[in-house]
Parts: C-alpha cells; sequence; structure tokens
C-alpha cells in the first residue's frame, strides 16, 4: 500500500479541497515530505506553475500548504469546460485537445493510465501523497471508467477517508449512504469518517456519530469546526471562495458610506479564474459583489468583467441580459471598468475565431469597442508567469490565453497598463493574478477610487494577501491537530510520528 490517503466527499463542496491542505500542511509540520495530488479536475479556475505547465489552482495552493513546489503530476488531468458538452483537456500541465460528452468514455482509459502515472511518480519521490477525489465516490454510474475517486484508490492501493458537509444537513445519512452504494471491494477501503463544517454544541452531535461508527463499522476520525473567514482558491464558481460579498442576487451594497469601495464581479456562465477577485474582497473597506444585474453594474464605483473560457459566447449572454448596455453607460458618464484576460478580450473592437477555438467553429463578432485593440484566437494556448511594475509597484502574474490583443488602428488614445491598455476610466489586462501583488491592488484601487469619487483609502497596517492565506493554511492545520484523531489518521496514511 503507497503511503498516502484519499480524502472522499460526500458531496461537491464538502470541504474535500480544504481538508487535503489542511492535512498536508499539518503532515508538513511533523517533517513529513508530503505532496497534494488530484487526479482528474474539471474546474475553470487554474494557475500555472514555474516550469510554465498548468494546473487546477486548488492543487497550486494545496501545494503551498505542504511546502513544496506546484508541479503538473500534482494534478495531471485538468478539463476546463467550454460549454455543457465540450472540454478542453489539459494533460500534465499541457493542452491536449478537446473531448466532447460523447468522446468521454473512449478518452478516459488513457487519461487514467497517465494520471496512475503521475500518482507513483509523486509517491516515489515523497513521503506521503494526499490525493483529493471528486465528487462523491458514491456516483455509482460513473464507477466503471473511475480514476479520480475509488478507482484511483483501487489502482494504488490507498485508503480512503470520506468528509461530510454537516452545515448543508444530512450528512449521517450521506455518509452511511456513501458506503451502502460502494460495492465490497470499495467500502474496505473506506476507513473513516470526517464531519466538517460543524457549529454549535457538539454533545448534541454526539449520538449520532456512535450510532453511525456503529452501523458503518468506521470510526469519526473528528468534527472540524466551521473555520469563518477562512477559504481557499476554489475549483468553480466566484462565490465558493467564501467570501461575503457574494450572492445570488448580486446587488452591490450603495457607497452610502463615501469611504466604501463597492465592487461589482459579473458573473458570467462559463467564469474562468475567478480567484483574482479574492484579494480585492480581502482588502478592507472594499465590497465585493457578484452580480448578473444590469442595474447594480450602473451603480457599482468599479466593475470587474473577469476572465471567462468562452469570450465570445459570454459576450452575447451580456448583451443578451442588457449587461453590455449597462456597462457602456457607465463607461459613458466616466465611471471605472477592468478587463481580465476573457473580460479584456471583450472590451476590444473585434474578436476573431478564425479556428473555432472557442465555439468549434470560425467566427467574427464586434466587441465592446471601449479599448483600441483587436483580439484573434490562437490554436496555441499562451502560459506564462510575466511581471512588471505600474505606477512603480512590482507586479508578478501569471497568463492563460488562446487570444491575443493587438493595437487597433486609428483607435482610441490609450496608455499601456501591464500587458494591456487603458482608455479613460475602462482598464484591461490579459494578466491574472496582479490583485495579490499588495502595492499595486492598492495603488490601482486609489486611483479607481479617485475615478469614482469614493473616498476610500488603503489601510496601510492591513496584512498582505499572501499572509492572509498563510495564516488561513496555518489555521486549517490548527484544526486538523485540534479536531481530528490525529494518531488514528497517522496510522492510516502510514506514517510513524
Amino acid at each position: 500500500m503507497a503511503k498516502g490517503l484519499l480524502v472522499a466527499g460526500t458531496t461537491s463542496d464538502a470541504g474535500k479541497s480544504l481538508v487535503t491542505a489542511g492535512l498536508g500542511r499539518w503532515l508538513a509540520r511533523q517533517g513529513v515530505s508530503v505532496a497534494p495530488f488530484k487526479a482528474q479536475n474539471m474546474s475553470n479556475n487554474s494557475m500555472v506553475c514555474a516550469d510554465g505547465s498548468e494546473i487546477g489552482r486548488a492543487q497550486w495552493v494545496q501545494a503551498l500548504a505542504c511546502g513544496v513546489i506546484p508541479e503538473a503530476a500534482m494534478n495531471p488531468v485538468l478539463l476546463k469546460p467550454g460549454s455543457d458538452l465540450r472540454s478542453h483537456v489539459v494533460l500534465m500541465g499541457r493542452s491536449w485537445g478537446e473531448l466532447e460528452a460523447g468522446e468521454w468514455a473512449t478518452g478516459r482509459k488513457m487519461l487514467a493510465q497517465r494520471a496512475f502515472e503521475a500518482f507513483r511518480d509523486l509517491s516515489s519521490r515523497f513521503d506521503v501523497v494526499i490525493a483529493e477525489g471528486a465528487g462523491s465516490p458514491a456516483e455509482i454510474n460513473l464507477r466503471e471508467g473511475d480514476f479520480v475517486n475509488m478507482g484511483l484508490a483501487q489502482a494504488v492501493d490507498l485508503p480512503v477517508v470520506v468528509v461530510g458537509d454537516i452545515d448543508r444537513g444530512g450528512v449521517l445519512a450521506a455518509m452511511y449512504g456513501t458506503l451502502a452504494l460502494l460495492d465490497e471491494a470499495d467500502q474496505a477501503r473506506i476507513r473513516g469518517w470526517i464531519v466538517n463544517k460543524f457549529r454549535g454544541d457538539l454533545s448534541l452531535l454526539e449520538p449520532g456519530l456512535r450510532m453511525l461508527e456503529e452501523r458503518t463499522a468506521r470510526p469519526v476520525l473528528g468534527t472540524l469546526p466551521f473555520l469563518y473567514d477562512v477559504w481557499l482558491d476554489g475549483e468553480d464558481a466566484l462565490a465558493i471562495s467564501g467570501w461575503s460579498g457574494a450572492d445570488s442576487a448580486g446587488t452591490p451594497a450603495e457607497s452610502a458610506a463615501s469611504s466604501t469601495l463597492s465592487v461589482a464581479v459579473v458573473r458570467f456562465p462559463r467564469v474562468s479564474n475567478a480567484t483574482d477577485i479574492d484579494a480585492l474582497a480581502a482588502e478592507p473597506g472594499v465590497d465585493v459583489r457578484v452580480t448578473a444585474d444590469p442595474d447594480a453594474v450602473r451603480r457599482a464605483d468599479l466593475v470587474v468583467l473577469p476572465g471567462t473560457r468562452s469570450t465570445v459566447a459570454d459576450l452575447e449572454w451580456m448583451r443578451g441580459r442588457g449587461l453590455g448596455e449597462a456597462v457602456l453607460s457607465r463607461v459613458a458618464a466616466g465611471r471605472p471598468v477592468l478587463g481580465i484576460c476573457g473580460g479584456y478580450q471583450m472590451l476590444a473592437e473585434d474578436i476573431d475565431d478564425p479556428d473555432g477555438v472557442e465555439s468549434g467553429s470560425a467566427k467574427t463578432v464586434a466587441g465592446l469597442g471601449m479599448l483600441p485593440i483587436r483580439v484573434r484566437f490562437e490554436v496555441d494556448k499562451h502560459l506564462g508567469r510575466p511581471s512588471g511594475q505600474w505606477r512603480g509597484n512590482a507586479v508578478t502574474a501569471y497568463e492563460i490565453h488562446h487570444g491575443v490583443a493587438s493595437p487597433a488602428p486609428d483607435g482610441l488614445e490609450a496608455e499601456p497598463f501591464l500587458d494591456g491598455w487603458r482608455s479613460g476610466p475602462v482598464w484591461g489586462t490579459t494578466w491574472h493574478g496582479t490583485f495579490e501583488n499588495d502595492g499595486f491592488r492598492r495603488a490601482f484601487l486609489t486611483e479607481v477610487a479617485s475615478q469614482a469619487g469614493v473616498r476610500w483609502r488603503a489601510d496601510p497596517g492591513a496584512p498582505g494577501f499572501a499572509a492572509r492565506r498563510e495564516l488561513m493554511l496555518d489555521r486549517l492545520a490548527d484544526a486538523v491537530d485540534q479536531h481530528l484523531d490525529t494518531v488514528a489518521l497517522a496510522a492510516i496514511v502510514g506514517v510513524d510520528l
């Protein structure tokens, strides 16, 4: 048996990513060489590693938790949905091609083999590998070709713990049902349960936990508390980072308090690299809301058009909902707009996709015409870790895009902004992660606040974004240490502490 563990979940978003990060940081504190792993990740939130490879953002953060350098083997298969029936496949950090829904069964066997090879490679170089599952292992309709949940555990001989989110309700039934749906061989790999996001009087829950242990013959390894203000770079939508500003209504607070800067982030259907917004939301005095409401877009002090996996389709969606008109009207009034990557491309005069990179068919469409650029989609994906400066502030970033912007002849007057342009109240760049640079973020927000007529000022004593992330990882490890049976977990993983 490999020294390691599969962290499975009763549902998506049960807390697998957080528990994996917390276990990784806790083991690293014990002097164990540990690496994270996710065989297959379906997410449009990704990161470029130092060697130019692309992996899921969650695995990148988990590597930071473990104190190791992120690499492609930690997330060998990354699926980036472009539509409900089509995904772009990143294999071992590099673009591999597209898979239609009907091709998935035939493509899965090869992807599974590469994933197993990546796990074994990590296992040969690290003492322990903590693997994160996907969705739920109880999705028995997918078991035959599975290589991320019990299929992975079987292939590389891993024990499994199952995490359940009690905040959703029904966690005991979900755990019992997960075990009951598995076949005997898979059941034998389940070693215990972890309850996540508990708040309240634990004594009221304990009788249920004891009954769960009796009926499943597996121990409850602990109950993690609901950790307020602890979130990590998520896998899916903008709201899952957990900051308080994300809401379904998406109406930003009015800046009645003139020192508060309100930010509206457009909720694209195919949003990508939404983690760009996390650092904005963490800045004191900045109120960030996710929205698809044109009125909210008109009222906010700053509007952000984030990245998207399907620029043209989401631009059409924007126009259909009246959001394009709302953005145009606020720009006419001199109110700031920022486009990042796909959002930046939407601000162009026109967007040309001659090879059908995004949608599968060639097309050219008019952009919003707010920046003097033209965008052309190229077959090869551009991946990089660029750096630069703005207003004397150092900026490090990463880029993941097919669309390439070039200056349009006879365009608007504009000044350079990072790798992109600024024209009046409109700003655009393909660089992701820029707001994680504390000096740049605060300088940019100060200038935007001035444009919007808001007396927001940065708090020089506020912790930086990287420091906040480290504090969160430490809080996760502290919770593992204090609330889980670490002796039992160490024995399951196969390490002596």
